[in-house]
């Protein structure tokens, strides 16, 4: 028997003889961000008696500090992994970092010679722990905590951004805004959305007149590359709605979807380059900036960037022909410091492991899983199945994350 169904059997014996915890219970427990901290516990008997203490000890939740401490309490399993599944069906969770949503991609065709490259999204569910398909929003960006996120409806670029609730899955407002956006990501906080505008929808492809992908068909849809009609970029606070857009014209050495996102600390954003020097920062005018010192040595197609304590990179691939391995570099020098196994290094889940997609070794670079990593040590622990396919294909699908 795991932590899990030992928390659940023994809440179930307590429920008979304590008055219930009272309704909402679940909801304010999921709801609330779990802290960085550290935790120890002496066995799992101990932790499961210290989870039940608490939900029946405290069955009604009045201020923030309760929420936090119990939330911390009942998320007992640091690494929440099914390896079996492919696109998972049951959440996926290591350390602070968890799988918030995925989504796979399908062309929707406009024309005989033009499509959209169209998402659908599958969000967790925080009261059952499943990942539950929605057809409503074309983008969706999740919040630290994963309290809230940000959808955007189905026709891009559009004029308003939502505001969903995560444990009721309605959107409680509307950010309306002048100029289109297709493109969303939350500040490092959670306070700020960047939004990306574009006079067109950067998602169009069109069929290509060539065999782009070496199957000896001609068959496959391409966007047209070169071709950008990014606009600039929106800074909102989510509580207020508040709005500034700053124009960024530049569309040379970026691709067609090119997003911004913010920097480590919130005060910059940066879009990404199709050469050196690979990622440009920005003010929240507009205004071209240098890299911040600690992200000098950042590529925006390593997702998983800084340690949470800013003191380690997430670097790109360094393996060979036949081993697969990332790197972990020094972020104020560059110097590699730590090879780690991995492909590609999505996101931390603390300070010292990373979340990444890797393969079987001697299989097709294309068939790979989510697995979690550790610095110094060669130790490699599956979280989900293996993707289907080569990029692009049906069973393809790809991950959300969140702090949880």
């Amino acid at each position: 028997m795991n932590v899990e169904e030992l928390v659940r059997e023994s809440l179930r014996e307590q429920a008979v003889e304590q008055p219930a915890p009272g309704p909402g219970f679940a909801d304010r427990v999921l709801a609330t961000r779990r802290r960085r901290r550290t935790r120890t516990f002496a066995s799992v008997a101990a932790a499961t008696a210290a989870v039940v203490a608490v939900a029946v000890a405290v069955p009604l939740l009045h201020s923030g500090e309760d929420r936090a401490r119990l939330a911390s309490e009942m998320n007992l399993s640091d690494i929440i992994a099914h390896p079996g599944q492919t696109p998972p069906r049951d959440l996926i969770a290591a350390g602070d970092t968890a799988l918030a949503a995925y989504y796979t991609q399908h062309n929707v065709k406009q024309t005989a010679t033009r499509a959209v490259a169209t998402r659908t999204y599958h969000l967790l569910d925080q009261k059952t722990g499943k990942y539950v398909k929605t057809t409503k929003w074309s983008v969706l960006a999740v919040a630290p905590g994963m309290r809230t996120a940000a959808v955007l409806e189905n026709e891009l670029p559009t004029r308003r951004i939502g505001v969903l609730d995560l444990l009721t899955g309605k959107v409680e407002r509307w950010i309306p805004v002048d100029r289109g956006v297709a493109g969303i990501e939350f500040s490092p906080d959670g306070s700020r959305l960047v939004a990306t505008t574009y006079a067109k929808n950067p998602d169009l492809i069109y069929k290509a007149d060539y065999d782009s992908d070496g199957d000896g068909k001609k068959n496959d849809w391409m966007p047209r590359f070169g071709e950008s009609d990014r606009t600039g970029f929106y800074v909102i606070d989510v509580a207020s709605g508040k709005a500034s857009w700053a124009k960024v014209a530049e569309t040379k050495d970026v691709n067609v979807r090119q997003d911004f996102a913010f920097g480590a600390d919130g005060k910059l954003v940066y879009s990404g380059l199709t050469t050196e020097p690979t990622d440009q920062y920005y003010d929240f005018e507009g205004h071209k900036v240098d890299k911040p010192a600690k992200e000098k040595y950042l590529h925006w197609f390593v997702e998983a960037r800084l340690s949470p304590n800013g003191k380690l990179a997430a670097g790109d691939f360094a393996g060979g022909a036949k081993t697969t391995a990332s790197a972990i570099n020094d972020p104020d020098t560059g110097k590699r410091l730590y090879k780690v196994h991995g492909q590609q290094l999505l996101a931390w889940a603390d300070d010292k492991r990373l979340i990444a997609w890797d393969i079987a070794p001697g299989t097709n670079e294309f068939h790979n899983r989510l697995v979690l990593v550790t610095i110094g040590s060669d130790k490699v622990v599956p979280l989900s199945g293996f993707r289907k396919g080569n990029d692009g294909a049906g069973g393809r699908w790809t991950p959300v994350f969140a702090e949880r």
